[in-house]
């Protein structure tokens, strides 16, 4: 192989390491879970879903292949999912959000935490607080979300995280994406 060839090859697979490539396996495996959980079948499938590059400069949360999901079963939309990181004390932390077809809430969950302090914001009955939102809604660590002690960096960092992607559901409807 030549030395423009062999660079180029190099460069693609530097570029696949770098970048990454989809969603890390146990994050798929944890949101195939909560899927079949949720929907209770195992006999859905994920189709991407993306924006034009114009539509995700408008964004809070910018939406890709690889966070933003259809949930079909068969040719029936069951809803969408969303999955993301965002950023702890001194790690970030894994979380899924999944709609109803109507783009509400209809569950939440922390996949993967990293820290020793702040888990606590995994909790069932916390995360419960987004259910029902929309991209109509706003939702702050200061107004309308409890805190917890012992987690203040991890809740606002979710509730700001949360509030980003209701703000940007709420663009991609009024802009008819959804």
């Amino acid at each position: 192989m030549n030395y423009r060839k062999r660079k180029t090859v190099l460069i693609m697979v530097f570029s696949l390491v770098i970048l990454g490539f989809g969603i890390p396996k146990n994050v798929q495996k944890k949101m195939d879970k909560e899927l079949e959980k949720v929907f209770e079948t195992e006999n859905h499938s994920l189709q991407s879903f993306s924006v034009s590059k114009t539509v995700n400069e408008l964004l809070p949360t910018k939406i890709t292949a690889d966070n933003f999901f259809k949930i079909m079963q068969g040719s029936t939309l069951l809803g969408y999912a969303f999955v993301d990181q965002a950023p702890s004390k001194t790690a970030k932390f894994d979380y899924l959000v999944i709609f109803n077809p109507k783009l509400e809430i209809i569950h939440s969950k922390v996949l993967i935490y990293r820290e020793e302090y702040g888990g606590e914001i995994g909790s069932k009955r916390w995360l419960e607080q987004f259910t029902g939102k929309s991209g109509k809604d706003r939702v702050s660590h200061e107004s309308n979300i409890d805190g917890i002690s012992g987690a203040t960096i991890s809740v606002r960092s979710m509730t700001n995280s949360m509030d980003s992607l209701l703000q940007t559901i709420g663009i991609l409807q009024e802009k008819k994406v959804l």
